[in-house]
């Protein structure tokens, strides 16, 4: 798909039949051209595509099929992902066998050559002999070589070419020629009774092979949905009332759980669906969900998350998601659409393959014409093996897997570390951002604010402080409001009821409390009471260079203290910046907070530039801004109120939460909340777009420099020429070659002590 999100009116299909780059070239433009589609994509790792827009199903299935291929919509994710795992096992058995015995045969009949020193008919002996490695050779195209001639009739019918139109061509053009010298040998020159039995069954033979070989390593590949997938456990501990009134456990299977139903979860055991604790107390293990390393606390009233780990206590937890509503499938869906999308970078193969077949075909003709005007003697057998080596080792297969299986480990490796990439396009772009822009509350800081201390003057007590100005705020809603109760529950301060209670606009609140007249505000506030600060000047100070907001409290008149209140910076926050810096990015803190509380945040951060007062509905204006300066900007925020600056930035990072909202709404999705989940998504789309590149190199050169040296290029100067079968082993090794090298990313580690792949 393109740069578009991958959400909204989608589709997809399970593609069979397609083997290179040529075929997922044609299948994307079958695809885009039914009425509704506005995005196609192909992914030849999954054999899978992806359609947005409002089209008929039916017509997209029909398009596939007239293109020459195979397909069916994909209803039930799980059921279709267990079925193509289950065709991937059958497959890759079939190959296997195929390969041996494509090999068992190839083999002795080469042997056979080798050993009588005649690769040619030039006796009735040697003519029988060959007659009876022709019939064999016939048994190996009809049976391991079957899905070659079945492909490239499909194609043929299709109107266009394929890896199996090269493969069937060479290996059948050999064989052909073959048994035409066996049944004929007069009608041909001495010097061109020369046979290639071998060369079909060996090319046949390593061809299979190595697409066994690759279709393992594909396997590993999409190691990340299959242990997202497994996560989640296939029953629950369901608890009904008994006719007694008391509890019964029922394990039922997890379809079965609704919304409102008891469970229970015991030590060791998967938490089955979304849920809040209702009773009991445990640790909990969410690593795999989320990345982070150490088990979380879990008690009455707290969230638990489907596929996570309970450690060491009973919970009852009742069910708030289930089935695809949970966190844990709504995971899986993004990781899943995201694999079947394709980075920027890999058009570039797509418009190489769509024209690379029928090149590929052209080159072979003009090859045979060549040899046979040009070559030596004997000129028919010259042109067969050269116009056939060139159309064996020019298969594109490395060519369309290139991009695709880089980006399908990338993105998994990102989920893995609690990073969900929506598309290709954000995982590509996210490598070139030299600009973060990052939101302070909910982003740097916990977003939740906080009492950070407390100074009285002499004769009044910090509990007494606390007491009188929670109670006056007991019927506040306000965020400062509800940090003072917070800090007097949390030192076991009694609370008084309200006698009277005022709220001042801009300024603070002010009412009666346990007989005692109470204001707590600002300087302003106590200022219109005739009440000076002057005793808590210093403390006042030192509150606001920590990035604190000082509450001011008078009791009866007199000052009584202040009392400092915060939004305290994540605990990782210092130590993410520093590795966001290490990376070379320039970072910029945008917040609608006062300059001075701005700067003294950036000051303990390390962050040199900040933009302050600014509204989050303008925050998406000061984005645009930096990127008409020519910087290429990332924008980190909550993910709700954010969302406009986060659309407008190249790649935008919401800290997701474990929320499906902030899911939906940036590039890149942080899972745990933590900001190193930003220098993980940049380094491992590094990585990811650092072994596309590779893959694209490699398989590029293979093909530029096979393609003339299978056609004789070095002849004429050394007298090398490329072997058939060498050109099979070739084709068949630089797939293996291309997917083996983007499995190298399932051991990348980001972060100082990470892995460069």
């Amino acid at each position: 798909m393109s740069e578009q999100d991958v959400a909204g009116d989608t589709c997809r299909l399970a593609v069979d039949g397609a083997k290179c780059a040529g075929c997922v070239a044609r299948i994307e433009q079958a695809l885009a051209a039914v009425p509704g589609v506005t995005a196609a994509s192909m992914n030849l790792v999954e054999r899978t595509a992806l359609v947005s827009g409002p089209a008929d199903p039916a017509r997209l299935v029909e398009a596939v099929r007239a293109a020459g291929y195979s397909a069916e919509v994909i209803v039930d994710e799980d059921a279709a992902q267990a079925a193509r795992e289950a065709a991937e096992v059958a497959g890759g058995q079939r190959l296997f066998r195929h390969a041996l015995l494509a090999l068992a045969i190839g083999v002795p009949i080469m042997l056979y050559g080798m050993i009588t020193g005649d690769m040619g008919v030039h006796s009735q002996q040697s003519r029988i002999g060959w007659g009876l490695a022709g019939l064999a050779t016939l048994f190996v195209l009809l049976v391991p070589g079957r899905h070659f001639f079945t492909g490239a009739w499909h194609a043929l019918r299709g109107g266009h070419a394929t890896m199996d139109t090269l493969v069937a061509l060479g290996t059948g053009a050999a064989w052909l020629y073959s048994m035409l010298v066996v049944a004929f040998p007069a009608v041909f020159p001495h010097e061109a009774r020369h046979v290639y039995f071998e060369a079909s069954a060996m090319i046949i033979g390593l061809v299979d092979l190595g697409q066994w070989l690759e279709q393992r390593a594909r396997g590993r590949a999409s190691a990340a949905i299959r242990r997202l997938l497994g996560l989640a456990p296939k029953t629950a501990r369901l608890l009904r009332r008994g006719a007694d009134g008391s509890d019964e456990e029922v394990d039922v299977p997890l379809a079965s759980v609704r919304v409102g139903d008891r469970l229970r979860v015991r030590p060791g055991e998967k938490i089955a669906v979304d849920g809040r604790v209702e009773s009991g107390s445990s640790l909990v293990d969410e690593a795999m969900l989320t990345g982070e390393p150490l088990p979380v606390a879990r008690q009455a009233g707290d969230p638990l998350s489907a596929g996570t780990v309970n450690q060491n206590g009973t919970l009852v937890y009742v069910a708030e998601r289930v089935g695809r509503d949970t966190l844990l499938a709504q995971i899986v869906a993004l990781v899943r659409q995201a694999q079947s999308t394709r980075p920027p970078i890999g058009h570039l193969a797509d418009r190489v393959a769509a024209v690379f077949v029928p090149a590929v075909v052209l080159i072979a003709v003009c090859t045979a014409l060549a040899w046979y005007a040009f070559g030596p003697e004997p000129p028919m057998a010259w042109m067969l093996v050269t116009s056939m080596t060139v159309l064996v080792i020019a298969c594109p297969c490395a060519l369309g897997l290139a991009t695709p299986i880089a980006v399908i480990v990338g993105i998994g490796k990102a989920a893995e570390y609690g990073v969900l990439v929506r598309n290709g396009a954000a995982l590509q772009h996210a490598a070139s951002i030299d600009t973060l822009v990052l939101d302070k509350t909910g982003t740097l800081t916990r977003g939740k604010p906080s009492v950070t201390a407390v100074h009285v003057v002499d004769g009044v007590t910090e509990a007494e402080l606390l007491g009188l100005v929670a109670s006056l705020e007991q019927g506040s809603e306000h965020p400062l409001a509800q940090a003072v109760l917070q800090a007097a529950r949390e030192r076991g301060v009694v609370l008084a009821a309200p006698e009277e209670f005022t709220a001042v606009p801009g300024e603070g609140v002010r009412g009666r409390a346990g007989g005692r007249l109470v204001l707590a505000g600002n300087a302003a506030l106590l200022a219109g009471a005739g009440i000076g600060i002057e005793a808590l000047a210093g403390a006042a100070h030192e509150v606001t260079a920590r990035a604190a907001t000082p509450v001011y409290v008078a009791i009866d008149g007199r000052l009584a203290g202040l009392v400092a209140i915060s939004d305290p910076l994540r605990e990782d926050s210092v130590a993410a910046m520093d590795r966001l810096r290490r990376l070379g990015l320039r970072l910029v803190l945008l917040t609608g907070d006062n300059e001075r509380t701005a700067r003294a945040v950036a000051s303990q951060l390390g962050i040199d530039e900040v933009i302050a007062g600014v509204p989050p509905q303008q925050k998406a204006a000061v984005v645009e801004r930096l990127k008409a300066g020519g910087a290429s900007v990332g924008m980190v925020g909550d993910g709700i109120n954010d969302a406009p600056a986060l659309a407008a930035a190249r790649v935008g990072f919401a800290m997701g939460g474990g929320t499906d909202v902030a899911i939906e709404a940036g590039d890149v999705t942080l899972v745990r909340n933590s900001l190193h989940g930003v220098a993980d998504a940049i380094e491992i789309s590094a990585a990811t777009l650092r072994n596309i590149r590779q893959n694209l190199f490699g398989a590029f050169v293979y093909n530029v420099a096979g393609i003339p040296l299978a056609a004789g290029v070095l002849y004429p100067f050394t007298g090398m020429l490329l072997d058939p079968m060498i050109a099979g082993a070739a084709m068949a090794l630089s797939s293996v070659t291309v997917v083996s090298n983007a499995n190298r990313l399932r051991f990348f580690r980001p972060g100082p002590a990470g892995s460069s792949t």
